[in-house]
């Protein structure tokens, strides 16, 4: 009867870790939805992009593994019926159907999925600056909600100023004073990125600020990101 256990428990250990694994291993879905009151043309990186009106919605998966993928809404974009175009704001290489990243200013959902110890790793950036407020949150309750929702538009110093966002000093300035390049020397907080991270705590202010601004989930964990939570 003792082996018959054993070989019970050696059984629905093996389920348990192999459940485990196919949990971990299946696309992540992210639903996407602008609550603003005005049209954002979504992107993701990769997914693609979309057009949402006021209340619309949509939903990409990404697949296990992907790293330095990124999510943003574009602002003030014009495009023709083969999908090329222009946005003021976030705008990718002139495209609805983004390929590669989008120029700044642009308000940042960053991840990348299944790293190690079963994790994804997840943040919102203000690296490349800010143009619309964005929640970015598990579907069910298993780790943080990030959140930026500030009126940095509104309140963005007049050195960072630009139609439709606020800008970064990076793309203002550049230079390794605002950790813009991986050259000798070393940076901090600086008063731009004091300002950004005054306005939203969870959010990334300048490259550096990895101990405050970078979370993480289980790997299996869907998410939703809201522009205009």
């Amino acid at each position: 009867m003792g082996l018959i256990l054993k070989n019970l428990t050696m059984v629905f250990l093996s389920l348990s870790i192999s459940l485990l694994m196919i949990t971990s291993s299946r696309a992540a879905t992210f639903d996407i939805t602008n609550r603003c009151g005005f049209t954002v043309w979504a992107a993701a990186s990769p997914g693609g992009g979309r057009r949402l009106e006021s209340g619309q919605s949509w939903q990409i998966n990404v697949a296990p593994g992907t790293v330095q993928a990124r999510i943003w809404g574009r602002t003030n974009c014009n495009f023709d019926g083969s999908g090329q175009g222009q946005c003021q704001t976030g705008d990718c290489n002139g495209r609805l159907e983004c390929q590669g990243y989008g120029r700044a200013p642009n308000t940042l959902a960053e991840f990348a999925l299944n790293q190690p110890n079963n994790l994804d790793f997840v943040d919102i950036s203000l690296v490349d600056g800010f143009n619309i407020p964005m929640e970015f949150s598990p579907i069910t309750n298993v780790c943080r909600n990030l959140r930026c929702t500030a009126p940095i538009n509104d309140q963005c110093p007049n050195e960072l100023r630009t139609p439709g966002g606020c800008n970064n000093p990076c793309t203002v300035f550049g230079g390794n004073q605002y950790c813009c390049t991986n050259g000798p020397g070393t940076c901090g907080p600086t008063p731009f990125s004091r300002f950004f991270k005054e306005r939203c705590p969870d959010a990334y202010s300048y490259p550096q600020d990895d101990p405050t601004s970078l979370f993480t989930c289980p790997a299996g964990t869907n998410y939703r990101v809201v522009f205009c939570p």
